[in-house]
């Protein structure tokens, strides 16, 4: 068994999809600061190795991300397969709940998983998830409604917000975002 793995074109640059039978386990932009810290986490959890190839689940993914990018998709079904502490695929489930189009601060997100002081914590859970987009990390925003916090980078960040306010038709008062 092997982490298959593939790379994406996608509007923000090339990103790497990673999965074996259980799921999804990786995407993530290509030159995300952080990237070989959570590709090794993958690969210690698993005790696998990473294999470039094919497979079933990274064509859905590479299907599913198209329509994304194009406005035809507002959740994936792609299964996922999160690596990490119990708290961390805590906090990314709780992630998995915010609305397409929609953000909350990490305060919200705090009190939404029962506890207002875990505010860092729940940020660095944030800042670890290694499944970018499907798990929305960037749908997470600053108490005043700026842009904090993304491991691609506040332009892809602010990218993504406008691209679902856009396609949602909801207002995310995007001035705050400048």
């Amino acid at each position: 068994m092997a982490i298959v793995y593939k790379y994406f074109n996608t509007p923000l640059g090339k990103m790497m999809g990673a999965a074996t039978d259980d799921g999804v386990c990786l995407f993530e932009f290509e030159y995300r600061r952080s990237l070989s810290k959570i590709q090794q986490r993958i690969q210690d959890a698993l005790q696998m190795e990473y294999e470039e190839g094919e497979h079933p689940l990274l064509d859905q993914l590479g299907k599913e991300a198209k329509e994304y990018f194009a406005g035809e998709r507002v959740v994936f079904d792609v299964p996922l397969n999160m690596i990490g502490t119990d708290f961390q695929k805590r906090v990314w489930k709780g992630l998995l709940d915010i609305p397409f189009g929609e953000t909350r601060s990490y305060k919200k997100q705090s009190i939404y998983l029962g506890d207002v002081k875990a505010i860092r914590a729940v940020a660095t859970a944030n800042g670890q998830n290694g499944i970018a987009i499907i798990i929305p990390c960037h749908r997470v925003i600053g108490d005043n409604g700026s842009l904090v916090g993304y491991g691609g980078g506040l332009p892809k960040k602010k990218w993504l917000l406008e691209h679902e306010a856009k396609h949602s038709g909801k207002d995310l008062q995007m001035g705050l975002f400048e």
